[in-house]
């Protein structure tokens, strides 16, 4: 009977054990479920930061807009944003140098467009300037007199002659029309949105479409013939080497027909 019990016995594990499923240690997973309770107070601290810094804010922009309101005077209004562009005709007009901003001329160009600007791209700013204005001046097909002051320091000495800037850093890029100073690129930018530049560029000679100059190929510029661009030459009398005359300080010349 003994081993009869033995063999129909059921095992202990069988039965359902209560103390073990109400009392027994949580699971991997559902322990990392739960909270912790140092995450948490970090998280309340941040929230309590946060608030703190928000209303600090707050009070010192009040603040700032309170002293702005009393600063004004009782009878002064508001300013008003004006619009950007401004009236052409306040610039003055005539036929050829029309729109001219300021009393400044540049004498010899008085029945062509002279633009001083930069081929170099250390400023991007000023380089994109310089490219706008020379499409612009492009797209009327109108014969313009580039003088790139990074080619030549001559150009550069030339304008700061003129405008009579010799201390102050010259703005590129720089136009003249008829002799007259225009400005620069934003002011070029709002007559040829206006519409005004066209009835100033009217009467100037145009070229054909896909001109280039034989000689320099419209660089304006050509390797001097005397030093090939070495900037010196052999002084025969004297056995010694001296520095060319004709050529700027690249080696380079003025295309002559370009810039005749």
């Amino acid at each position: 009977m003994a081993n009869v019990d033995k063999k129909y016995a059921k095992p202990k594990s069988f039965f359902f054990n209560r103390s073990h499923t109400m009392h027994g240690k949580p699971t991997e997973s559902a322990q990392r479920s739960l909270p912790d309770t140092a995450s948490l107070e970090r998280g309340n601290s941040f929230k309590k930061f946060s608030n703190s810094f928000k209303g600090k804010i707050r009070k010192l922009y009040s603040l700032f807009e309170s002293s702005k309101s009393s600063s004004r005077l009782p009878n002064e209004k508001a300013p008003q944003h004006t619009s950007r562009l401004k009236n052409t005709k306040s610039f003055g007009s005539s036929r050829r140098g029309g729109g001219g901003c300021s009393s400044i001329k540049l004498p010899g160009t008085d029945d062509r467009i002279v633009v001083y600007f930069t081929s170099l791209r250390g400023i991007r700013r000023t380089y994109e300037d310089c490219y706008t204005v020379r499409m612009i001046f492009k797209g009327f097909r109108v014969w313009v007199d580039e003088r790139d002051i990074s080619m030549d320091m001559a150009y550069k000495k030339e304008l700061q002659n003129i405008v009579g800037c010799n201390e102050k850093p010259l703005s590129l890029p720089q136009v003249f029309i008829g002799g007259k100073h225009m400005g620069g690129a934003d002011v070029i930018r709002q007559f040829y949105e206006t519409g005004e530049l066209a009835r100033i560029l009217k009467g100037y000679p145009k070229m054909l479409p896909g001109f280039a100059c034989d000689y320099c190929g419209g660089v304006r510029f050509m390797l001097c013939t005397n030093c090939s661009g070495s900037r010196k030459v052999f002084d025969e009398n004297e056995r010694e080497l001296k520095r060319c005359l004709e050529c700027n300080e690249n080696g380079l010349i003025r295309c002559p027909r370009c810039c005749s």
